[in-house]
């Protein structure tokens, strides 16, 4: 008998410990498996997380028996993996590992002090010029949290304690705002908020002062002042203190912790309290379905059902629109909007891409009239709808397929090019342009995708998607075609070779067999690195991409 062990959940959790237990627990010599770890694995997070993706279906199809952890698998990654495993007559056993958020966050810290030189944290803490100050017993500073892997600066969109408020362990510091979303941070501390060193709306680098955590009334004098000055390693000290706490205690929390700690935040908990709202109603858009504070604000009794479907829901709240000045005749008024964070960060890379990556454009005009009967046969299906732009990413995935060279990437010394399909659907937010991302898009049904981009954008408006879930696109798509705009050209969202522009579908009159009849039409426009897609594969693309969508039922071949 062949085994497919897949030990999943997000970093800290502890799976590497629960691989040995299961393979004690079943009676298996762990020697028998190939253990696959993306940590293991050379290259970058995408590049480790699709190495080792490609390493389970080589032994699932060479019938070898494999551990699998899946760090950043998606639900959807596993099923695919569980569906083969099925096939192939393996046996499939799946332990989802999770833990709080605090002892998560402090197993990855310890990880990334290991990191740290020796000779860097003995370094001498006094000197003539910069004395430094000791932390008194109990005070920690907290910094602020680098929450994705492209994230170096982050801003404080509003502080939920206060200086002199008690915070315990778990408690819900402040949002603040990364490149990609607005996230909730909580505090892995107890004691009294001391100090705030970066007010609402501040930015600030990634590991600078955020705030002062201590027993009440602790003279912390000097304290904020010499971590800026001079990055003290003081603070530094007893922050590691702070994490290496006893462990006898966190270690066992997962086993004595009741499931509502795990899966709600205490911000949420207290608010539900509040307003007497019975949690088990309550459906968590969080991380592993955890409830955080604005599912329980948005939460209305007896529709819970509504609170699953974020693309319903979350459009419908729009914030009112603020009355537009009155500007007397013949006076000048500006106004001067901040840039948040996700502003400059889009303005940045967008800039980089344009001015680095040599870019041109082809357009095709693709005949709709096919794909319109189709569609509507589709919809026809009980509790089945999809769009015109689910049918365009499905057959962009099958395009891609046969032509990986568009499915690539660009590097100093060598192209790489992507063999799995991870489809980026552009998405407008009130603060720019979000890409969250379709995993291995090419193996999903079109009710799968339909489902996965309405739930990604309606939460991508609601700030709740994860970084995670923006992150390893290796094409992207942008559809301006519900605003009725015609044709349009985009700018490449990099790491990714090429972009497509899809525009809205249009009655005109066309030619076939040598008639003038009445079509529909909609035009579509590829972005190209020309460092990477020479114009005729970027034509040859588009051809098969137009037959695809032209003559719908051949996707289903």
């Amino acid at each position: 008998m062949k085994y497919g062990f897949l030990c999943c959940g997000p970093s800290g959790v502890g799976k590497s410990s629960n691989i040995h237990k299961m393979l004690e627990n079943a009676n298996l010599n762990k020697d028998d498996f190939l253990l696959i770890d993306p940590d293991k694995l050379e290259g970058t997070h995408i590049e480790q997380s699709s190495k080792a993706l490609e390493l389970v279906y080589d032994s699932i199809k060479n019938n070898k028996s494999f551990v699998y952890i899946a760090t950043c698998g998606g639900t959807k990654i596993i099923m695919d993996i569980l569906l083969k495993l099925k096939k192939k007559k393996f046996r499939s056993i799946v332990a989802i590992t999770y833990t709080s958020l605090p002892i998560a966050l402090k197993r990855i810290s310890q990880r990334s002090e290991q990191l740290v030189p020796e000779e860097v944290v003995e370094e001498p803490t006094t000197s003539a010029a910069q004395p430094t100050t000791a932390l008194p017993k109990g005070v920690v500073v907290v910094t602020m949290p680098r929450l994705s892997d492209t994230m170096t600066d982050g801003t404080v969109a509003t502080w939920l304690k206060k200086v002199g408020d008690k915070v315990t362990e778990g408690d819900i510091l402040a949002e603040i705002e990364t490149d990609k979303a607005t996230m909730e941070f909580e505090s892995f501390n107890a004691g009294t908020l001391l100090f705030i060193g970066i007010p609402e709306g501040g930015t600030a680098p990634c590991d600078s002062l955020l705030a002062i955590i201590g027993p009440a009334g602790t003279d912390i004098a000097g304290i904020a002042e010499n971590f800026k000055a001079s990055g003290s390693v003081a603070p530094v000290e007893a922050v590691k203190e702070a994490v290496s706490e006893p462990t006898s205690t966190s270690e066992q929390a997962p086993a004595s912790s009741s499931n509502e700690r795990v899966f709600v935040s205490p911000l949420a908990r207290k608010i539900a309290e509040e307003k007497g709202i019975n949690l088990s109603q309550v459906n968590g858009s969080g991380e592993n379905g955890r409830i955080i504070k604005s599912d329980v604000e948005n939460f209305v009794p007896g529709t819970s059902a509504a609170v699953t479907q974020p693309s319903v829901a979350v459009p419908t709240e729009a914030a009112p629109v603020a009355p537009r000045p009155v500007v007397p005749v013949g006076e000048k008024m500006t106004e001067e909007i901040k840039n948040s964070q996700m502003r400059k960060i889009i303005a940045k890379r967008l800039s980089e891409s344009l001015f680095t990556a040599p870019h041109y454009n082809l357009v095709i005009e693709v005949s709709m009239d096919e794909a319109m009967k189709s569609r509507a046969i589709i919809n026809s299906v009980p509790d089945t709808k999809v769009s015109f732009n689910d049918m365009v990413i499905k057959a962009s995935a099958f395009a891609l397929k046969k032509h990986p060279k568009i499915n690539s990437q660009w590097r100093e010394d060598s192209i790489l090019i992507n063999y799995h399909v991870n489809i980026g659907v552009a998405v407008a937010v009130e603060d720019g342009l979000v890409v969250p991302v379709l995993p291995f898009t090419d193996a999903m049904s079109l009710s799968q995708i339909g489902e996965n981009v309405r739930d990604l954008a309606g939460r991508a408006k609601g700030k709740k998607l994860l970084p995670s879930e923006m992150e390893g696109s290796t094409f992207t798509i942008s559809n301006l075609g519900m605003f009725g705009i015609t044709e349009f050209n985009s700018i490449i969202n990099q790491p990714n070779s090429a972009i497509l522009s899809v525009g809205a579908i249009v009655e005109k009159p066309v030619v076939k067999n040598g008639q003038i009849v009445v079509g529909n039409t909609m035009m579509l426009s590829l972005a190209c690195d020309h460092r990477t897609i020479d114009g005729a594969t970027g034509a040859q693309f588009l051809q098969t991409l137009k037959q695809y969508i032209e003559n719908p039922v051949t996707m289903l071949a």
